[in-house]
């Protein structure tokens, strides 16, 4: 088997979007992956709705913590993908990443309404992403 690939989403607060992604692809990719997340400005703590939705999905984030691009200076990554439009406008270039991918995703934080209506926003997000990174890991396929 080939090592695993390294991945890294970012997004600016490491508190929704990334988080929940670097977790469904921790959990879909199994050993053929590591991933990783990270912001440009992150939040004090990952947003609570990300980790219930996680939850309901089967996926354990609550362990995971914000942290700041910085952390990963001088590392090596086979992909970074970047999940909104500010952390991809703040992070034009990452020197350790090899290949770069930006998916254009709603903040579910930024989610207005009943609280139903912000849970499905998360709920929504998390869809997206399980979707991406289900064609991410069929496009490596079994290597």
């Amino acid at each position: 088997m080939s090592r695993p690939r390294r991945v890294l989403f970012l997004c600016t607060g490491n508190s929704c979007r990334s988080q929940m992604a670097e977790g469904l692809l921790r959990h879909l990719g199994g050993d053929r992956c590591e991933a990783y997340g990270a912001g440009t400005a992150p939040a004090a703590r990952v947003h609570p709705l990300a980790v219930a939705t996680m939850r309901e999905r089967g996926v354990d984030i609550s362990a995971q913590r914000p942290k700041d691009l910085s952390v990963f200076e001088g590392q090596h990554f086979d992909l970074l993908i970047t999940t909104c439009d500010d952390a991809d406008e703040a992070c034009p270039y990452f020197a350790g990443a090899r290949d770069r991918l930006y998916w254009s995703l709603p903040d579910p934080a930024r989610a207005t309404g009943s609280e139903e209506e912000v849970r499905q926003a998360f709920r929504r997000v998390a869809d997206e992403l399980t979707r991406r990174i289900g064609a991410l890991l069929d496009g490596w396929g079994s290597d």
